[in-house]
C-alpha cells in the first residue's frame, strides 16, 4: 500500500479514534498516493459532527471553515487539515452549489456524492482501503468515470465537466463513453459557473501534459466557455492551435493561452481575459503579446533593444518562442541572432538604464518641462541605435548639443521643444 499520511495528519485521525469516532483521509490525496504522486493536501473526513469536532479540537486551533457544510480546519504541527463530517448533499438549484446538506454516520454514503471515482476513495491505517465505487481499478485502467449517472453529477455541479477535462489531461488518462456523452450532452450547464472558477480549471487544463489530446477531443467545450473564439476558427484553424500549444512549454501557461487566443485582436483577447476574471499580469502579456505578434520582427539591434525596452526582456523571449512556433524561418532565427548579440553587451534598454538624468540636464542649464523627455528619449534611442556610447561623459557632451540645438531652433516665447525628428522608443 502506497498510503502513507504525514504524522501531522495521523495525529488528527488518531485523536478522532480514540474518541469513539470513525475517521479516513479521502479523496485526491488517496488517489495522488495510488498513484505513486506525493499529495499537496491531506483531507480528513468523519462521522463527528461540527459541534464535536470543535469540542475534541479545542486544545488545537481551529478555524470554522465552512461549519454549515460539516468542515472545520485543524492547525496540526504547522498544517492545516481540513476535516469534514461524513455528509449527503441536498438539491444543487444554482447546479453548483448544495443547497442544504445532511451529516450521516455512513463512509459509504459520503463517498457516493463524489464527482469521479478515482476521488472517491477513502483510507485508514488500520481499516486500509475503503473502494466501494471501482476508484482503484479505474486508476489502473486509466479511465475517468462518474460516481453514479453522470448526468446527475453534472447537473449538481457543471464545474465538474472541465474537472474531469483536467484530470484526464494532467494524467492523461481517458473519460469513459457514459461520462464522455454526458460532459458534451450539457456542457450548457457551464454557464452558470462563475468566471473564476472557469478560469482557474482552463488554467489546470492548460498546463497539464495532455492539454493538445483534450482540446482536440472537445471544442464545443471550449467554445462554450470562449464563446468569442467561435467566429474565428475552422475545425483546421482549431487543430492548428492545439498543435501550436503542445509545442509550448507545459510550465507557461500565459504562453499557452496566448496560442489558444491567438485569433482574436488584442482588445477582443482583453474582453475574454476580462469576462473570465483573469489576473492583470496575465491578462497584459497576452494582450502584449498579440500586439506585438501582429508586428514586424527586429531586424537590427537598435530595433531589439527597443523591443526589450518596450516589453521587458522576459516578454521578448517568450515573443519569439511563439513566433517560432507560429512561423518558424529564417526571420526567427535572424531575431534570435540580434537578441543574443543585443544581450552580449547591453546598452540601455529604457531611460532608467541611462547614465545620465533629468537632474543631470539641469545641472547643465536646460529648463524643467518636455525638453528634459525629449533630449533623455533621444539620448536613450541613440545609444539603442549603436551612434553613441551609454558613458557619463558621451551623454553629456551629446545633450549639450541637443540644448544648443533646442536653443537655435526656438523662439524665446515658444516654450515647447523642437529637436527635429525624435524617434520614440518602440
Amino acid at each position: 500500500m502506497l498510503i502513507n499520511p504525514p504524522s501531522y495528519v495521523l495525529s488528527v485521525l488518531q485523536q478522532l479514534e480514540r474518541a469513539g469516532y470513525q475517521a479516513y483521509v479521502v479523496g485526491g490525496c488517496v488517489r495522488d498516493s495510488l498513484m505513486g504522486m506525493r499529495p499537496e493536501d491531506w483531507d480528513v473526513c468523519s462521522d463527528a459532527t461540527p459541534e464535536q469536532m470543535l469540542a475534541l479540537f479545542e486544545r488545537r486551533r481551529v478555524i470554522p471553515t465552512g461549519l454549515k457544510h460539516g468542515t472545520i480546519t485543524v492547525r496540526s504541527q504547522g498544517h492545516n487539515v481540513e476535516v469534514t463530517t461524513f455528509r449527503i448533499d441536498g438539491a444543487y438549484s444554482d447546479n453548483r452549489h448544495p443547497d442544504q446538506v445532511s451529516f450521516v454516520a455512513k463512509l459509504e454514503e459520503d463517498l457516493s456524492r463524489r464527482d469521479f471515482t478515482i476521488n472517491a476513495m477513502a483510507y485508514n491505517p488500520r481499516r486500509g482501503l475503503v473502494d466501494v465505487f471501482g476508484g482503484e481499478k479505474d486508476l489502473e485502467n486509466h479511465t475517468i468515470r462518474c460516481v453514479g449517472k453522470p448526468d446527475v453529477r453534472f447537473h449538481e455541479d457543471g464545474l465538474r465537466i472541465l474537472r474531469a477535462l483536467r484530470f484526464a489531461s494532467r494524467f492523461s488518462f481517458d473519460i469513459e463513453k457514459e461520462t464522455e456523452d454526458s460532459i458534451r450532452r450539457n456542457r450548457q450547464l457551464l454557464s452558470n459557473i462563475s468566471a473564476e472558477r472557469i478560469f482557474k480549471e482552463l488554467q489546470g487544463i492548460l498546463l497539464a501534459r495532455d492539454a493538445t489530446r483534450i482540446l482536440t477531443a472537445f471544442p464545443e467545450i471550449f467554445v462554450t466557455i470562449l464563446p468569442e473564439t467561435q467566429a474565428t476558427q475552422s475545425p483546421k484553424e482549431w487543430m492548428d492551435r492545439t498543435c501550436d500549444i503542445a509545442q509550448a512549454p507545459e510550465n507557461s501557461f500565459p504562453m499557452r493561452l496566448t496560442l489558444l487566443l491567438r485569433n482574436l485582436t488584442p482588445p477582443q483577447a482583453r474582453s475574454v481575459l476580462s469576462r473570465l476574471r483573469s489576473d492583470n499580469k496575465t491578462r497584459h502579456y497576452v494582450v502584449t503579446m498579440l500586439e506585438e505578434l501582429s508586428k514586424p520582427l527586429p531586424t537590427t539591434r537598435g530595433e531589439m533593444r527597443k523591443l526589450i525596452g518596450h516589453i521587458g526582456l522576459d516578454e521578448a523571449r517568450a515573443l519569439l518562442c511563439i513566433q517560432a512556433i507560429l512561423t518558424p524561418g529564417k526571420n526567427v532565427l535572424e531575431a534570435n541572432r540580434l537578441l543574443k548579440e543585443a544581450l552580449a553587451a547591453p546598452p540601455a534598454y529604457t531611460l532608467r538604464h541611462l547614465r545620465i538624468d533629468g537632474q543631470k540636464l539641469l545641472a547643465l542649464g536646460a529648463t524643467s518641462g518636455p525638453i528634459l523627455g525629449e533630449i533623455l528619449q533621444r539620448l536613450l534611442n541613440e545609444v539603442q541605435e549603436e551612434v553613441l556610447t551609454n558613458e557619463k561623459d558621451a551623454l553629456l557632451r551629446r545633450a549639450k548639443e541637443l540644448l544648443a540645438l533646442h536653443a537655435k531652433t526656438v523662439p524665446s516665447t515658444d516654450s515647447s521643444p523642437n529637436l527635429g525628428c525624435v524617434c520614440k522608443s518602440r
